[in-house]
């Protein structure tokens, strides 16, 4: 943990130089995180630098998926790993060459155990749930909700067909860290995307009013 510690500074001091904001993006597999980050990078890949870490335990599906966006996106297959480490993601980020300024998205791997432990360098910590998952996932996972800086709350177009509270949802993670800032979105119907961009950029909902 010392030498995650050690790594992870350097890819702090290493994106400070660069201007470039890191966010760590952790969730249960499945929640929608690549989802998500499909429909952020299409709406800002024009007016914002984008690149992506994709974090696998195998396959490099999503990272396909993402480079045929035409950004900047770099493949880690953890194996039998259960999370990204700081030395992993200072690899990577040799690899990106990253340009000055913008944002690079950590997908981490689905996992809401593991990746609580290990910072990675980023600037803030991202976790999102789905509906379809229960309201009760803050309460059963705790480290994570309580370490993050934003909950993003996915599929909410799918609200209406399962038994999801999200102001329990919401009153639970608020009781691990009352300083939690919280959007809840869909990427089918744009629900909560303005405030996302928002919290991205600066000025980042005009996107959706071009």
């Amino acid at each position: 943990m010392e030498e995650n510690v050690r790594y992870a500074d350097q890819n702090r001091r290493y994106l400070h130089e660069r201007g470039v904001r890191m966010l760590n993006v952790v969730s249960s597999p499945g929640a929608g995180k690549t989802t998500l980050l499909l429909r952020s990078i299409s709406d800002l890949k024009d007016r914002l630098s984008i690149s992506v870490i994709e974090g696998d335990q195998q396959t490099t599906r999503d990272a396909e998926r993402i480079a045929l966006t035409g950004i900047r996106v770099v493949q880690i297959n953890t194996g039998k790993a259960c999370h990204l480490d700081a030395q992993m993601v200072g690899r990577a980020l040799r690899e990106l060459d990253l340009a000055n300024g913008g944002i690079l998205f950590v997908e981490n791997v689905g996992n809401l155990v593991c990746p609580a432990d290990f910072d990675l360098g980023e600037e803030k910590r991202i976790v999102m749930l789905s509906v379809t998952e229960g309201d009760d996932k803050p309460l059963k996972y705790p480290n994570i909700f309580a370490s993050s800086d934003m909950m993003v709350v996915t599929k909410m177009d799918l609200s209406p067909y399962v038994d999801f509270d999200v102001k329990t949802c919401i009153l639970n993670a608020k009781r691990l860290k009352p300083s939690l800032e919280i959007i809840l979105t869909s990427a089918k119907t744009r629900e909560g995307l303005a405030q996302w961009y928002d919290w991205l950029c600066p000025e980042g909902s005009k996107v959706l009013h071009r």
